[in-house]
């Protein structure tokens, strides 16, 4: 009967001992434990977390935005991916979907989540998806959707992206990425930025003398930008006048321009490019490892034929690009157009070297060229009669 009784007072109701002894917490253990949740909150206790600072590039078009960010990649040895915005949609359109932004980088990466989750995406044409005033629909699924589809993935969240072409990936199996240390490099030209940004400095908040907002926008800027174009100015003058403006770019004109607040400040970083001037695109011709200039006389060394220019040729070239208002990129185009007779003309003849002149480039006339026999071209001479047809060439 004792045991019994002893059995009955032992029972637990609740997890909880009805007849065993619990001490009350002392005041010690208390505040113990209440030290330990404050450990948290303790700044010299806990390990520093560094975020990262996006970056947002702006400039023309062919200043060397794209070119900077794939160099700065292969120094870095890091996953680098670019992305089109100008293709994406909001998720459930027709388009690339936002993750498949993270889905590139995972690739370039060669499937490895860990290199991936350290790499770069540089987001090209950022400038497109910008919501443009004055167009009213029902949802803007490339404009500003795809801005407000980007703020996580901006910001650090983890994206699920299909796993490598797998029969898993039948079933739908996804990978996890965590973006919190990707860096997002946003380029864009922003034609018509610097319209809003010298309306913004010229402007007076007087009250009722304020300037009306009916003209303000991408659409306007754009407008203001061709009207500024036709106007008897130089280039090159235009160009530094631009620049000017473009080196006092804030977060309200990229605002006032269609890219929405949440956007814009997930890019602490605003990079303004300078416009290529006539000398800068005269050492882009000649100075870089792979220069144009080198790669045309190249293809004419095939035919055993030197290739020449002159120094007045050269500012020539850089001058019609300057005129075209295509930066860098301009280049090629004009090179192609200068040089497609000679290059017909060559392969089968006796033409030995073309030089071009600043009269060539201007089409008042045509390449010189110099005809004479063609010699098998060996290593020990081949510099030094390169160096005399030159000579003769620009006499």
């Amino acid at each position: 009967m004792e045991q019994d009784i002893l059995h009955i007072n032992q029972m637990g109701v609740g997890g909880q001992n009805m007849g065993a002894y619990q001490p009350s917490p002392t005041l010690t253990e208390t505040s113990q434990s209440t030290q330990q949740g404050s450990d948290i909150l303790d700044s010299d206790r806990h390990e520093l977390k560094l975020e990262k600072s996006n970056i947002l590039l702006l400039g023309p078009t062919g200043s060397g935005k794209t070119l900077l960010a794939q160099t700065i990649a292969t120094c870095l040895d890091v996953p680098f991916a670019i992305c089109d915005c100008t293709t994406l949609t909001q998720a459930g359109y027709v388009g690339e979907d936002i993750e498949s932004v993270i889905g590139k980088l995972l690739q370039d990466a060669n499937y490895s989540i860990e290199r991936a989750q350290t790499g770069i995406v540089f987001l090209d044409e950022v400038d497109k998806i910008g919501a443009v005033p004055g167009i009213h629909q029902l949802r803007d699924v490339g404009g500003e959707g795809v801005q407000q589809g980007m703020l996580k993935m901006l910001e650090g969240t983890i994206v699920n992206v299909p796993e490598k072409n797998s029969p898993r990936k039948l079933r739908g199996e996804m990978v996890q990425v965590d973006t919190t240390n990707i860096l997002f490099v946003a380029s864009g030209a922003y034609n018509g930025l610097d319209r809003l940004i010298s309306r913004r400095k010229n402007e007076k908040y007087l009250g009722f003398g304020a300037p009306s907002s009916e003209s303000a926008g991408r659409r306007a800027a754009s407008l203001a930008d061709l009207a500024n174009q036709s106007a008897a100015v130089s280039a090159e003058e235009d160009n530094k006048e631009k620049d000017a403006f473009l080196a006092q770019v804030e977060a309200r004109d990229l605002i006032d321009f269609g890219m929405i607040p949440e956007f814009v400040g997930r890019f602490p970083i605003l990079v303004p490019f300078h416009s290529l001037n006539q000398d800068l695109l005269v050492r882009i011709l000649t100075e870089p490892k792979n220069a144009m200039i080198q790669q045309y006389q190249i293809l004419f060394t095939m035919d055993k034929v030197d290739l020449t220019f002159s120094p007045e040729a050269l500012r020539a070239i850089a001058g019609l690009a300057l005129e075209k208002k295509t930066g860098a990129r301009g280049l090629r185009a004009i090179m192609e157009s200068l040089l497609l007779d000679s290059m017909y003309e060559v392969p089968g003849s006796d033409i030995i070297i073309v030089h071009i002149t600043e009269d060539t480039v201007l089409n008042k006339t045509d390449p010189s060229f110099i005809r004479g026999t063609r010699v098998e071209q060996t290593n020990a001479s081949t510099e030094p009669e390169r160096e005399m047809r030159r000579a003769e060439a620009t006499k």
